[in-house]
């Protein structure tokens, strides 16, 4: 409106409310009206300044306060939610979370990463079982050239894998297998899965001097399949013995810890898997073609054809496949602690958990075996080491070839003297199904019925994060067993007897309910508890990470 126009028409009106003083939270208005040039005159309302507020007075600030019973609950809340994180990630069900529920996904993708799995097959009992069970701790020999003579790569993702299905038990079997398939065309055979073993052997028509009556025809190689002595994995196999120009063939000869042994050579095949996702895998690798067995391994019925050397050596089918860049070098397995046995194995990463697992770092050294180190053994609250052993680390082997669980000469001493009186149980001599077993003066029919008299059997390695204490646990069910005569039977037996004296050797029946994995790419092995049904292929992380 022009001042000096007294006939100007008013074009609009801005009001602007201040809030009031003794709450600026409300913030202050602006309103605005425009009005055009025919709108009748307009008087905007007179302006009424807000209501002045009480003046404020000041107060003294006080420190916070907070009761001592309330900072208590605070730290209790904190603690229990802290505690259910934790025990949600170790447990299986955050397995459960990361694999998902679908068998889409699994399959959803063939550029994906594949694995390889493989079963533990449970079978019907076979040979009687030695007295200690079976022991598979392996030292690879070479002999230059003083073996019978035998008459007879594409490229592919790293991170391709495979799963096995695994039968057998710890009694009466006394081990676990799985089945692969070699040749062409491909034949089955039956082979004992075993961490403790470097090279991987199938029973072989070289011919055979020696062999045991196994489940399937023996293998008979071509002359073809023969792997030369100047072949690489003949000379990793060899290491410093030499190159023998001269020698038509790679021979070896491998030793157990239970005194029996395998002689052979080295042959070169086409094995065929089945992948994660559904494809048929045809790979190459190299293994012993065993033409003569000594010992346990010439037993007749055996329940296998050979072993699955599954060690962390360079000869080992994983480190082979790995080699070829088509998996990582890495071994899981999974047994059932049910006593009908089974369970699965796998080679690769996909079946890997990505938490809930405990790790700890695996010793290098000249061994090829998957051993680490504890700080103490106890027996409940009993502390089992000797008194020379108290202040030292004990050298701990996970072997999967081995049936039963060996400890140290001074812990299995501990061991059996807390255990001379057990209530509602007299030890049977007369039970040669292990060196210790009990009658119970009622009937029993399976361990369950007797573990509330045993404690649990717990490893304590380093601890984590300074606080959180890193333990093996193997309860009652990973330690006994029940004989034929209805007996429950002590399953951890005295390393002296395969001359461990100062070694803790875990086997299959302390390694049951566990999915126990060899990282070879990282030196590390790991566990967490699963009741070892269903192979879980993990995905992603989950979206809260």
């Amino acid at each position: 409106m022009d001042p000096t126009n007294p006939n100007s028409q008013l074009h609009g009106v801005v009001i602007i409310t201040l809030p009031p003083a003794d709450n600026p939270s409300k913030g202050k208005t602006i309103t605005a009206f425009t009005l055009s040039d025919s709108s009748p005159s307009f008087t905007p309302p007179p302006f009424t300044p807000p209501p002045q507020a009480p003046p404020v007075t000041l107060r003294p600030r006080y420190g916070f306060r907070v009761s001592p019973k309330k900072v208590f609950f605070a730290f209790m809340m904190v603690v229990f939610v802290g505690m259910s994180i934790y025990a949600s990630l170790s447990s299986e069900f955050a397995i459960q979370i990361l694999s998902g529920t679908e068998l889409e996904e699994e399959t959803r993708e063939k550029n994906e990463t594949r694995s390889f799995l493989f079963q533990l097959y449970p079978k019907a009992r076979g040979r009687v079982l030695r007295e200690v069970g079976d022991v598979k701790l392996a030292q690879t020999k070479v002999k230059e050239s003083k073996m019978a003579s035998v008459k007879a790569g594409v490229s592919r993702d790293a991170n391709s894998g495979a799963v096995f299905p695994i039968q057998g038990n710890v009694y009466p079997d006394g081990q676990y297998y799985t089945s692969i398939f070699v040749g062409n065309p491909p034949r089955p055979y039956y082979l004992d899965v075993d961490t403790g073993s470097d090279l991987t052997w199938i029973q072989c028509d070289a011919p055979c001097t020696s062999c045991a009556k196994g489940p399937h025809e023996l293998y008979k190689p071509g002359k073809s399949k023969i792997v030369p002595p100047r072949d690489s994995i003949c000379q990793e196999l060899q290491g410093n013995q030499g190159y023998c120009a001269a020698c038509q063939q790679c021979d070896y000869e491998i030793e157990y810890a239970d005194r029996s042994s395998s002689m052979g050579v080295l042959a070169r095949d086409d094995m065929h898997l089945i992948t994660s996702d559904g494809n048929r895998e045809k790979l190459s690798f190299v293994f012993g073609c065993a033409y003569n067995q000594q010992g346990q391994l010439s037993s007749s019925p055996a329940k296998t054809d050979g072993i699955l050397g599954l060690s962390g050596s360079k000869i080992s089918l994983a480190s082979q496949l790995s080699a070829q860049g088509i998996i990582s070098n890495v071994i899981g397995h999974c047994i059932t602690s049910e006593p009908s046995g089974g369970g699965y194995m796998f080679l690769g990463e996909d079946y890997v958990p990505r938490w809930g697992v405990t790790w700890v770092p695996a010793l290098n050294g000249l061994s090829s075996l998957y051993h680490t180190s504890v700080q103490k053994m106890r027996y409940g609250d009993l502390e089992l080491s000797g008194e020379d052993q108290k202040s030292k680390f004990i050298q701990v082997i996970f072997d999967s070839g081995s049936s039963y669980t060996y400890f140290p000469n001074d812990a299995y001493t501990n061991f059996i003297s807390s255990l001379k009186s057990i209530s509602g149980l007299v030890q049977d001599e007369s039970d040669k199904t292990l060196p210790l077993c009990w009658k119970a003066d009622f009937p029993v029919s399976s361990v369950s019925d007797v573990k509330k008299f045993f404690k649990p059997v717990t490893l304590h390695f380093m601890n984590r994060w300074f606080f959180v204490p890193t333990t093996y646990v193997i309860p009652p069910e990973g330690y006994l067993i029940i004989s034929e005569k209805g007996n429950v039977c002590l399953g951890i037996l005295n390393g002296m007897d395969i001359h461990h004296g100062s070694t803790i050797i875990l086997g299959d029946v302390s390694l049951r309910g566990k999915l126990v994995i060899y990282d070879n790419e990282k030196s590390k092995i790991g566990w967490v508890e699963s009741d070892c049904v269903k192979p879980q292929k993990i995905k992603e992380f989950p979206f809260f990470l």
